[in-house]
C-alpha cells in the first residue's frame, strides 16, 4: 500500500474548507438566533446549500475521502451563485422586478450588514467561493 507524501495529500484544504462552512454556519446562527435578525428568502436559499456543507465537509474530513469535491462542488456554485444575486439585490444592481423578497426581512434593507457596514451577502459570497477554491485544490490533489 501507497500513501501520499504529506505535501500532496489533499487533507489541508479539506480541513480549511470545512472550516469555513462549519464558520460560517455558526455565524448565520449566532446572527439569526443570538442576535434576533430574521433571515431572508434569500439568506435562507444559502443557507440551504452551507449547512449540508458543513456535514458533509465534516465527514470527509473524517474518512480522508479527496473525492469529495465531486459532490461538495456543485452545493458551493449553486449556493455561490444565489449569493452573488443577493449581492446584486443588496447593492441595487438588480432589477427590481426580479427582487424574491415579498413578506418578511428585505434581502437589502440596513440590518444586513455586520462589523460596521459589511454586508452579509458579500460575506456569503466570500464563504462560498474560498470554499470553492479550496475544493479545486483538493480536486487537483487527488486527481494527480
Amino acid at each position: 500500500m501507497t500513501s501520499q507524501p504529506i505535501k500532496d495529500a489533499p487533507w489541508a484544504p479539506l480541513f480549511a474548507a470545512w472550516l469555513v462552512a462549519l464558520g460560517s454556519t455558526l455565524a448565520v446562527l449566532f446572527i439569526g438566533e443570538i442576535m434576533g435578525q430574521t433571515p431572508c428568502v434569500l439568506c435562507w436559499y444559502q443557507r440551504a446549500f452551507m449547512f449540508p456543507l458543513a456535514v458533509i465537509l465534516a465527514v470527509a474530513c473524517y474518512r480522508g475521502d479527496g473525492a469529495v469535491w465531486r459532490y461538495a462542488l456543485p452545493l458551493t456554485v449553486i449556493g455561490g451563485a444565489i449569493a452573488v444575486w443577493h449581492t446584486l439585490v443588496f447593492s441595487g444592481l438588480a432589477p427590481a422586478a426580479l427582487e424574491p423578497c415579498g413578506a418578511g426581512p428585505s434581502c437589502s434593507s440596513a440590518n444586513m450588514t455586520i462589523l460596521g457596514g459589511v454586508p452579509l451577502p458579500l460575506l456569503s459570497v466570500a464563504a462560498f467561493g474560498a470554499i470553492g477554491v479550496l475544493l479545486l485544490m483538493v480536486r487537483k490533489k487527488t486527481s494527480a
